[in-house]
């Protein structure tokens, strides 16, 4: 079964000024970031809004990326939803669609006990066919609930196209503990980019990176140099990739993405209320801090390392 790996990058969504999804956009964020060498794409999380689009539009979303991406990638679509039944209906669109596999966030905003998040998972694993991949998606901070080890074993052993998770937050004990799930065969991958060369240090497969939907090039150069076994020029992309996470806010506002992609040249568009885009002082500000760190590393905005 196909895997997230290397550079997954979390894709925006991109919408009009009356917050409808603007599909020639989508087109050419994922041309960009292939051509950026990304190894994944994973629209329709965190990153993508999920929770603003409606059933029909996340679907019509996952259809664009995936003729668009047209094989060139893998692309793991989130489903996770409002309700079971909504994660279900976009979990086996997902894969009619074509897919190569899913992420399925915890349910969220109610708190759910461990027997009831095994459960859910459970049920979405089963709607799909057994040889379709499926990622755990663990975000506490966002989601109220929180999926520890314990109850992802239990999911995996139930499951076989239960293959992994990914993990939102900065607890490596933890990220650890994931990575014991089914030894060698189990896929972890975290979603937090200051800590990608880590992750790799530690047997992460790769990251889910929303900051590499802008700046995929210092995650690439980080994967690469991991594979050369070159940890200078590993660690070298780091320091790059966290000078561009943490003048983008690290992923708590997407308007700052959507601002950024624009500055590259890749017009993404507008943010979906209630969320409003970065006013115009806003950009100035964050174009600036950008251009000195473009400067100090050499990158053009829209070329390649």
């Amino acid at each position: 079964m196909k895997k997230l790996y290397g550079v997954t990058t979390a894709m925006v969504t991109p919408f009009n000024d009356q917050g409808e999804v603007e599909f020639t956009k989508i087109d050419e964020l994922t041309d960009f970031l292939i051509s950026k060498g990304v190894h994944c794409l994973y629209p329709l999380g965190t990153t993508g809004e999920m929770l603003r689009l409606s059933v029909e539009e996340r679907k019509s979303v996952a259809e664009r990326v995936i003729k668009q991406a047209n094989g060139r990638v893998n692309v793991f679509i989130h489903v996770g939803g409002n309700t079971q039944e909504e994660t279900i209906e976009l979990a086996q669109h997902a894969h009619s669609a074509g897919a190569d596999g899913i992420g399925v966030v915890t349910p969220v905003f109610f708190g759910a006990s461990d027997k009831e998040l095994e459960e859910y998972f459970v049920t979405v694993a089963r709607s799909v066919p057994r040889d379709f991949p499926v990622y755990l998606y663990n975000i506490p901070q966002c989601a109220a609930n929180d999926l520890n080890a314990e109850v992802a074993q239990r999911v995996a052993d139930r499951f076989e196209n239960v293959i992994g998770i990914k993990y939102s937050y900065p607890d490596f004990l933890r990220v650890n503990e994931y990575l014991n799930i089914n030894e060698e065969t189990f896929s972890v991958v975290p979603g937090t980019d200051r800590l990608f060369l880590a992750a790799l240090a530690m047997g992460c497969e790769g990251v889910v990176s929303g900051v590499s939907c802008v700046y995929p090039e210092p995650f690439v150069g980080v994967y690469n140099a991991f594979l050369e076994k070159d940890l200078e020029k590993a660690r070298k992309y780091q320091r790059m990739a966290i000078g561009y996470c943490e003048t983008l806010k690290n992923g708590s506002n997407m308007s700052y993405f959507k601002a950024a992609l624009k500055n590259r040249g890749v017009d993404v568009g507008h943010m979906k209320a209630p969320q409003l885009d970065l006013t115009e002082s806003e950009m100035e500000e964050l174009y600036k801090k950008l251009g000195e760190l473009d400067q100090s590393y050499f990158i053009e905005p829209n070329s390649i390392f």
